[in-house]
């Protein structure tokens, strides 16, 4: 045996026992899980079937509220945020930085600023907006034409959360598109070109469904946040589903209605998180051996 062998020390002993963290670590874990107990021995102790009857449809009709609101901020934050991806991405400084404004706006104040902002603050150009409207066909006692001005648009509180939202997560996405776009390596760019595909070409065919796995995990986290930060529209007279459990306390001093909401958000962010996990493992399976 050499002497360079016998001067290569053994790793230490593995540790044992109980040391202060792992008891830390098993004590908040049970904390947790005697919480979520109490939790549940509440909730089957205090059941209330009358309040069930009562506000059960409601609750219903906010979700249909809440998952409507987030599914189409969510679909024209996408759409907004390609050119502000392109924006960031751009060589062109005064491109770049109306899009770096942008992204540095809407993610570095509060979404709640910023639904105020469209809420109250739009309501002060009500001249301005009336002014400007477009012409649409309208189906009342046989076809006629209505009127249909930006006003229209804003007055109404739902309408003001979706594009308070779109703006919001517009920002947010860019970022990711952004990101996910530039993880992919040059070479690959540089090898579509030496094969005669235009930019376009390899970055639909190429750079995006790479980046896209890339992104699908970001993306989910995006729209999970979005589903829990939805209940801020009922700040703004949206009865969504925190808005209608608002209601059904305001009427019955029952915390039970602020308990069942908040278990059916988790079962959504639960659904939210094992669906893209299960998206994740069917795109990526080419990648594990």
């Amino acid at each position: 045996m050499s002497a360079t062998a016998t001067m290569v020390e053994r790793p230490p002993p593995r540790a044992r026992g109980w040391p202060r963290p792992r008891i830390a670590g098993y004590a908040l874990v049970c904390l947790w899980i005697a919480f979520g107990l109490g939790i549940v021995a509440y909730l089957v102790l205090a059941w209330n079937p009358a309040f069930f009857a009562k506000y059960a449809p409601a609750y219903l009709k906010g979700l249909g509220v809440t998952l409507s609101l987030v599914a189409i901020a969510m679909v024209l934050g996408a759409i907004l945020s390609v050119p502000v991806a392109y924006g960031r991405m751009s060589k062109n400084r005064i491109l770049s930085g109306v899009a770096y404004c942008y992204v540095y706006f809407f993610r570095g104040t509060p979404l709640l600023v910023q639904t105020f902002l469209v809420y109250y603050g739009v309501g002060s150009f009500r001249p301005q907006l009336s002014e400007y409207g477009i012409y649409l066909p309208v189906i009342s006692d046989g076809l006629t034409v209505a009127r249909f001005t930006l006003w229209d648009f804003f007055k109404d509180a739902f309408n003001c959360g979706v594009f308070a939202f779109a703006l919001n997560t517009a920002a947010y996405q860019a970022e990711i598109l952004r990101g996910a776009i530039e993880s992919v390596p040059r070479g690959q760019w540089e090898g579509a070109a030496s094969l005669g595909l235009h930019k376009l070409q390899t970055l639909r065919k190429i750079i995006l469904p790479q980046a896209l796995i890339v992104a699908l995990r970001p993306y989910g986290n995006e729209l999970i946040l979005m589903i829990k930060a939805s209940a801020i529209v009922a700040i703004i007279t949206v009865y969504d589903l925190m808005g209608n459990a608002k209601l059904a306390f305001a009427n019955s001093f029952d915390i039970q209605a602020y308990i069942w909401v908040a278990v059916v958000y988790l079962v959504m962010v639960e659904i939210l998180r094992h669906g893209v996990e299960w998206i994740e493992r069917r795109i990526t399976i080419h990648l594990k051996r």
